[in-house]
C-alpha cells in the first residue's frame, strides 16, 4: 500500500506557531497599557513661542495641573527665531477654544524639566479645529536664570541697591518733626515700618470690611458681575466707535491734569480736606440710610393706594361725564374768554403798580420824615405865638374865613375887608406875575415880614428826593425879615417858568 508523502503530512514547525503567539501576545499588552488606538485621528494643536526652553518630544501638557496630553513635534516657525510646538491632545483636555493661551514652566523651581500650562479658553468661544495654531501673543515663555543675571549689570545692581537702601531709610528712618506735623497724630514719631506694624491691629475689621465688599462686588444674584463686565465692554466697544470724541475727551483730561499740575498747591489742600469730605458723606449716607425704612414704608403704602386707584377711577368716571359739559365753551370755557381782557388788563395794571409803588414808598417817607415833623413846629411869631403846632393854625384859619364868608345879605358869599388908609405908605417890591410893584397906606409903620424876602426864588432840585431833604428851620434866621418899608423898590427874582405852571417846590 502506497501512502502519502511524508512532506505532506507535516504542518506549522511549533517553534513558529510559537514565535506568532509571543508577538500577538506583546502587541496585546502594549495596546492594552498604553490604550492607544494607531488607526484613530489624533487631536493636535500648534502653539508658537518665543523659544522651546527645554522642552522636548514628550514633555507634559497640563490643564489646571492635570495632565492633558503631550508635545508631539518640535520645529521652528517660518524660518524665524521663534519656535512651533505640536501638542497632542487627549479626549479629557478638550475642547480647546480659540482663544486658549499657554505658558512654558519648570517643573522645578532651579530649572530642570519643563511642561507646558494650557489655558484652554472662555467657554463662550468657538472650539479650535484640529491643526489650530495659538498665536505667539497668547504664549509666554519662562525667564532663565542667565536672562535674569545678564539684566544686572553694574549700573542696574548699583541702582537697586540704591532703591534698597532708600526703602530701609524710608522704612527704618526717624521722621523729622516738619514731617510729623503733616501727620496723622497716631503715628507721629514712629518709622514707617512701625506705623505700618500698628496697622496691623485694624487689619482684621479692614479685611473684614473688605471681605464685606468683594461680597457685594459680585451681586446680589449669579452673573451680575458678568453683566457688569459685559456692561463695560459695551461702553468700551461704542468708545472705540467715537473716535474723535473719545479724542476730544483725553485731550480735555489732559488739559485738566495739566492745570491741576500747575497749581499744586491747591491740589494738596483740596487733598487735605477730602477726609472731612468723606466724613461728611458717611453722615449723609447714614442718615440716608436712616430715611430707607420710612421710603420703604411710604412705598408700600404707595403700592396699596395702587391697588384702589381702579376704583377711584371708575367711581370718578361719573364726576368726569358732568365736568366735561361745565368745562365746554357754553359754560366755563365762555367764561373765561370774557374775563380774559380783564386778566389781560390786570396784569397791565400790576406791571405799571411796579412803577407807583417805589413812588408811593417815597412820598410816605416823604410825609414821615419831612412833612409831618413840619407841620408839628409851633411858629414862634413874637406877641402874635400861638401854643399849638402849625397844622392847626392852618385849620384856624380856615374855620375863621368860613365864618367870615357867611351870607348876611344878598351880596352873597363874599369875604368883606374894609381897608382903612393910614399915614404910612408903603411899596413892595417887584411882582413875579405883572411885573409891577404893590402900594399900600398902613396905619403904622411896618415891623417886618415872616418869612424873611431873600430877593430870589428858592432853587427847585428834582434830583433830590423829598425824604432826602432836612426839616426845614421855620423859626431859624430867615424866619424874621425887615419890613418892606426899610428895603423901597427891591427888584423881582427871575421868572421860573416852572412855577408859573403851577409846579411845587
Amino acid at each position: 500500500m502506497t501512502g502519502l508523502p511524508v512532506h505532506s503530512r507535516r504542518g506549522l514547525q511549533p517553534l513558529t506557531v510559537g514565535l506568532i503567539l509571543i508577538g500577538l501576545s506583546l502587541i496585546g499588552v502594549f495596546f492594552a497599557f498604553t490604550k492607544k488606538n494607531p488607526l484613530r485621528e489624533h487631536y493636535e494643536v500648534s502653539a508658537v513661542v518665543q523659544t522651546s526652553n527645554l522642552l522636548a518630544k514628550g514633555s507634559v501638557v497640563r490643564i489646571a495641573g492635570i495632565d492633558v496630553g503631550k508635545i508631539s513635534k518640535i520645529e521652528r516657525y517660518e524660518n524665524s527665531s521663534n519656535a512651533k510646538i505640536t501638542m497632542r491632545i487627549d479626549e479629557a483636555g478638550r475642547p480647546i477654544r480659540k482663544d486658549a493661551s499657554l505658558k512654558i514652566r519648570p517643573r522645578l523651581f532651579l530649572e530642570g524639566n519643563f511642561f507646558v500650562e494650557l489655558q484652554p479658553g472662555e467657554p463662550n468661544s468657538p472650539e479650535m479645529p484640529n491643526g489650530g495654531t495659538i498665536p505667539l501673543a497668547a504664549t509666554g515663555v519662562p525667564v532663565q536664570m542667565d536672562q535674569f543675571f545678564s539684566a544686572l549689570r553694574a549700573d542696574t545692581r548699583q541702582a537697586l541697591r540704591e532703591t534698597i537702601d532708600g526703602l530701609g531709610d524710608g522704612f527704618g528712618g526717624k521722621p523729622t518733626a516738619a514731617e510729623d506735623a503733616t501727620q496723622d497724630p497716631a503715628v507721629a514719631g514712629l518709622t514707617a515700618g512701625q506705623a505700618l506694624n500698628r496697622t496691623l491691629r485694624t487689619s482684621a475689621q479692614s479685611l473684614r470690611g473688605g471681605a464685606i465688599v468683594a461680597e457685594a462686588l459680585q451681586g446680589q444674584n449669579k452673573g451680575d458681575l458678568s453683566k457688569l463686565f459685559k456692561g463695560v465692554g459695551d461702553v468700551t466697544s461704542q468708545l472705540a466707535a467715537a473716535d474723535p470724541t473719545l479724542l476730544d475727551l483725553v485731550r480735555n483730561l489732559n488739559t485738566s491734569m495739566e492745570a491741576f499740575g500747575r497749581n499744586p498747591e491747591a491740589l494738596q489742600a483740596s487733598i487735605e480736606k477730602l477726609g472731612l469730605t468723606a466724613q461728611t458723606g458717611r453722615t449723609a449716607f447714614t442718615a440716608f440710610n436712616q430715611a430707607i425704612p420710612p421710603l420703604r414704608g411710604a412705598t408700600q403704602d404707595l403700592t396699596r393706594a395702587m391697588d384702589i386707584t381702579p376704583a377711584v377711577v371708575e367711581a370718578s368716571t361719573p364726576w368726569l361725564r358732568q365736568a366735561k359739559p361745565l368745562l365746554s365753551e357754553a359754560e366755563l370755557g365762555g367764561l373765561l374768554d370774557d374775563l380774559s381782557p380783564a386778566m389781560r388788563n390786570l396784569a397791565k395794571l400790576t406791571n405799571e403798580s411796579r412803577k407807583l409803588v417805589p413812588a408811593t414808598g417815597d412820598f410816605s417817607q416823604c410825609m414821615n420824615d419831612v412833612f409831618l415833623p413840619t407841620a408839628m413846629i409851633k411858629v414862634q411869631d413874637g406877641p402874635l405865638s400861638v401854643d399849638v403846632p402849625n397844622y392847626k393854625l392852618f385849620w384856624y384859619a380856615l374855620t375863621g374865613m368860613a365864618g367870615n364868608v357867611g351870607t348876611f345879605d344878598g351880596n352873597g358869599q363874599m369875604m368883606r375887608v374894609q381897608a382903612i388908609g393910614g399915614a404910612t405908605p408903603i411899596k413892595t417890591g417887584w411882582s413875579v406875575f405883572n411885573g409891577l410893584p404893590g402900594f399900600a397906606n398902613l396905619t403904622q409903620p411896618s415891623t417886618g415880614t415872616s418869612p424873611a424876602f431873600t430877593g430870589k426864588e428858592p432853587p427847585l432840585r428834582r434830583d433830590v428826593r423829598c425824604a432826602d431833604n432836612p426839616v426845614p428851620d421855620i423859626n431859624g434866621p430867615a424866619s424874621q425879615g425887615p419890613g418892606d418899608g426899610t428895603r423901597p423898590g427891591p427888584p423881582a427874582p427871575p421868572l421860573n417858568p416852572t412855577n408859573v405852571r403851577g409846579e411845587s417846590r
